[in-house]
């Protein structure tokens, strides 16, 4: 199933826990999933902070223009601080991306369809399609509650793995998603890793992206 994109006629649905997310029926979708432990809390706080008083400032509805700023000002500095390989970075043990790589495969092409995805030492990148009858929030509940289940007995560890909000972009049109297949490819190396530290996979459709 290829990749299908944002249908401005279609119903479009709204959802807020600490971040918004905008979904739509089998739309594809970029969500960045991040460790617990990814970043220092003294950054966290200051970026919660400063996202509050944004969006104090900015009342919905917003322009595209406002939408940009936003995205500037939060998701993309949250990617350049997970990409400076804050906390243990467990994701960095082979065995620990064996596990996640098990739960993203074990519904593939039954609950959604995988385009793209990066693991990284403390976050992961995915381009996917849910199936139809499928959320995203379902979909992302059960890949944390699996790998969960695997990671805590192979660190050691109890509790959260996952911070529980995630970031997620609801893909528009091919050029966007090119340009989401190319942020995924590239971004091992704009972090500086050597192949031991990540695993990177594409299908054919996003492999056709130069």
């Amino acid at each position: 199933m290829p990749a299908t994109f944002f249908n401005p006629l279609a119903d479009l649905r709204f959802t807020r826990h600490h971040l918004p997310h905008w979904q739509q029926t089998s739309g594809t979708y970029f969500v960045t999933l991040r460790l617990a432990d990814s970043l220092p809390a003294t950054l966290l706080n200051q970026w919660r902070t400063e996202r509050d008083l944004w969006h104090r400032q900015h009342p919905e509805p917003h322009s595209p223009e406002v939408q940009r700023d936003y995205q500037n000002r939060f998701p993309l500095r949250m990617e350049t601080w997970l990409d400076a390989g804050h906390g243990a970075c467990a994701l960095r043990d082979p065995a620990a991306r064996k596990a996640v790589i098990e739960a993203l495969r074990h519904f593939e092409g039954e609950r959604y369809v995988l385009l793209s995805w990066v693991i990284m030492p403390n976050h992961l990148h995915l381009c996917f399609t849910p199936a139809a009858e499928w959320s995203l929030e379902r979909i992302l509940f059960t890949w944390k509650r699996r790998t969960t289940a695997t990671l805590n007995p192979l660190q050691g560890h109890t509790g959260a793995i996952w911070q529980r909000d995630y970031f997620d972009r609801l893909i528009r049109d091919r050029a966007h998603f090119g340009r989401v297949v190319r942020y995924i490819r590239q971004n091992p190396t704009k972090a500086h890793l050597p192949p031991t530290d990540f695993t990177l996979w594409e299908s054919p459709e996003a492999r056709e992206i130069e």
